[in-house]
C-alpha cells in the first residue's frame, strides 16, 4: 500500500499527500478531470490546446517555466483522452513556488490573443509534423473513428483535424477554461519530503479562495454493442505494409477489464509472448507485432498491431494473427504462463512505484477513478484472477464481429 493523507477543500479541490522522506525533492501534481472524451464535435483537440496554453503566462506569472527553473525546478504534461496532469519536481524546501505557480494559473491564466495564436500555431505544426508528415502517423486518426461510432473516443486527443484547431475562437477557449479548470475538477497530489500539516496550510493559502464552477454532467454519447467486423484500407508511402486489430473492451473498473489486461500481456508482453514466438521468431510475414490495452475510463480497446516484412499484405498476415489468437482461445492459459504474467505484472509494478514521481501521478489518476487505494487493490484483483475467468473473457472479447482491422497498406513507387 501507498500511505497517504487526504483531504478536501470547501471548494472542491481534494488533496493527497505522500511522505517520503527519503527524498529531498516533492512533487507536485495536479490532475483535472477531462480530457478529449468531454469536447465537442467540431471543437476537438481544446483539452491538448490547453495544455500549451497553460505553460503560457497568468496575472502574476510572466513566464512559468522560468519561474520554476530559479528554485531549481522542472515541469511538465500530458493530455489523454480522459484526464489533464500536470507534474513540477523541485527542492522540497522551495514547495511554496509550485503552489503558487500552479494557482494562479489555475484561477487567472493570461488568455491573451498573442499567447492563443502563438500556441495555435505551436499545436498545428505539432500536428502536422506528428500526424500528417510521420510514417503510420495517422493510424489513430483513422482507427478510433473505425472503432467508434458516437463515442468522443473516435478522435484522438490532439484533435480531429487541422481545421478544428484553425477554428477555436476566443470564447470556445474561455468557455472550456472556466468549465474545467477549477478547484472542484482537480486532484493536487503532493508528494516526497514534505510536512502534511504544511501542506494543509499551503494549499488552503494559495488554492483555498478560488471558486469552484458548478458541476458538469456532460452527456457523453455511449458507444453501441458492435455487431459486424470493420474495416478500412489506408494506402500511403510507407516503407511495409502495417496491420492494426482492435477488439471492444470494458471499461477500466469494470467486469472483464482485468482479463482484457491479462490477455494483453499474455499475448503481447515481451520476447516470449505467444505472438512475438509465433509470429516473429517462428514465422515469415511479421517483422514486429504487440498487443495492449487502452485502458480507458469508458470502454475501450484491445490491441494488437504489428508490421509486415518487405511484400508481405497485411490482409494475409491478420489470417497469420488470427490463427494464433484462434489457437489461444482453444487451448487456453496454463497454469505456468498465467502465474509467469502476473509476476511480471507484480515486478513491473514494483519498479515503477521506485520513482516518485510515478506515485504521485498514481495516486492522482487512482483518486479520480474513486480513490487512492485502488492503486493497489486493482493489482491485487488482477493478481487472484483464475485460468477460467481469463478464458471466459477471452471469449468474450476475441470475437471477429467484436473487431475492427485497418489495413496500412504500402504504396510501392
Amino acid at each position: 500500500m501507498l500511505p497517504y493523507h487526504r483531504f478536501f477543500l470547501d471548494n472542491g479541490l481534494e488533496v493527497i499527500i505522500h511522505e517520503d522522506h527519503g527524498s529531498k525533492i516533492a512533487v507536485f501534481n495536479l490532475l483535472y478531470k477531462v480530457g478529449s472524451r468531454f469536447e465537442q464535435e467540431s471543437k476537438t483537440g481544446l483539452a491538448h490546446f490547453f495544455e500549451h496554453l497553460m505553460f503560457g503566462s497568468s496575472a502574476n506569472v510572466p513566464v512559468f517555466d522560468r519561474e520554476l527553473e530559479r528554485v531549481g525546478g522542472s515541469c511538465n504534461a500530458f493530455t489523454s483522452p480522459d484526464i489533464t496532469n500536470y507534474y513540477m519536481t523541485l527542492p522540497a524546501s522551495n514547495l511554496e513556488t509550485a503552489f503558487w505557480l500552479e494557482s494562479d494559473r489555475m484561477l487567472q491564466l493570461s488568455l491573451t490573443e498573442k499567447t492563443i495564436e502563438t500556441q495555435r500555431k505551436v499545436v498545428m505544426e505539432e500536428f502536422k509534423q506528428r500526424y500528417l508528415n510521420q510514417p503510420y502517423g495517422d493510424v489513430w486518426h483513422n482507427l478510433r473513428k473505425l472503432a467508434y461510432e458516437v463515442h468522443p473516443y473516435r478522435w484522438p486527443t490532439i484533435g480531429k483535424d487541422l481545421q478544428d484547431i484553425e477554428g477555436y475562437t476566443h470564447e470556445d477557449i474561455w468557455s472550456f477554461y472556466k468549465a474545467h479548470y477549477h478547484p472542484g475538477n482537480a486532484i493536487l497530489v503532493v508528494a516526497g519530503n514534505v510536512n502534511p500539516e504544511q501542506v494543509r496550510l499551503l494549499a488552503q493559502k494559495w488554492f483555498g479562495d478560488i471558486p469552484s464552477q458548478p458541476s458538469l454532467n456532460p452527456r457523453i454519447p455511449q458507444e453501441p454493442d458492435q455487431q459486424v467486423k470493420k474495416s478500412n484500407v489506408i494506402q500511403s508511402r510507407v516503407p511495409t505494409d502495417a496491420l492494426y486489430k482492435v477488439y471492444k473492451m470494458p471499461a477500466k473498473g469494470e467486469a472483464g477489464y482485468l482479463e482484457a489486461d491479462l490477455i494483453s500481456d499474455v499475448l503481447g508482453f515481451g520476447k516470449s509472448a505467444l505472438l512475438e514466438q509465433e509470429l516473429v521468431k517462428n514465422g515469415k510475414m511479421f517483422a514486429s507485432v504487440g498487443a495492449y490495452i487502452t485502458g480507458s475510463v469508458d470502454p475501450g480497446l484491445l490491441v494488437f498491431s504489428g508490421k509486415m516484412e518487405k511484400g508481405i499484405p497485411a490482409e494475409e498476415a491478420e489470417q497469420a494473427l488470427d490463427q494464433v489468437i484462434g489457437k489461444f482461445l482453444h487451448e487456453g492459459i496454463s497454469d505456468h504462463t498465467l502465474q509467469k504474467i502476473k509476476n511480471q505484472s507484480e515486478a513491473m509494478k514494483t519498479y515503477e512505484s521506485i520513482q516518485l514521481l510515478n506515485r504521485a501521478m498514481s495516486l492522482a489518476y487512482y483518486a479520480h477513478l474513486g480513490s487512492p487505494d485502488l492503486y493497489w487493490s486493482e493489482f491485487e484483483n488482477k493478481y487472484s484472477l483464475s485460468n477460467t475467468e481469463v478464458e471466459h473473457w477471452a471469449n468474450q472479447i476475441l470475437r471477429d464481429e467484436n473487431s475492427s482491422v485497418l489495413y496500412y497498406k504500402s504504396i510501392q513507387e
